[in-house]
């Protein structure tokens, strides 16, 4: 299972510049990363732009009360802050239950 870390690393980063030369810019949901980074600094990248998601449909909401924003604009925002979060909560369970399971190791 680590052994495909770094394959996973790599097809990230081919689709990121598959993307980015295919589209000029990032993908909704997409995240930077770096060959480089460490688990932890992926999982910081992750969250934050988790966070970012999140705010942005907090925004675009309250931009529609305000009139200023198209009902569609709404409902795609949320629809994608709902995946995020979704992803999130599958990633930190994921996190949990493998913390469990070491620590349930015998020594």
């Amino acid at each position: 299972m680590i052994e495909g870390v770094p394959a996973l690393l790599q097809a990230a980063k081919q689709a990121q510049s598959a993307t980015g030369a295919e589209g000029g810019g990032q993908a909704a949901g997409a995240f930077k990363v770096s060959l480089n980074d460490g688990f932890a600094d992926i999982l910081a990248n992750a969250a934050q732009q988790a966070g970012g998601n999140l705010q942005a449909a907090e925004s675009v909401s309250a931009a529609a009360l305000r009139g200023e924003a198209d009902t569609r604009e709404v409902v795609d925002a949320v629809m994608s802050a709902e995946q995020t979060l979704q992803a999130a909560i599958a990633i930190r369970d994921k996190i949990v239950t493998a913390y469990l399971e070491i620590s349930r190791m015998a020594i």
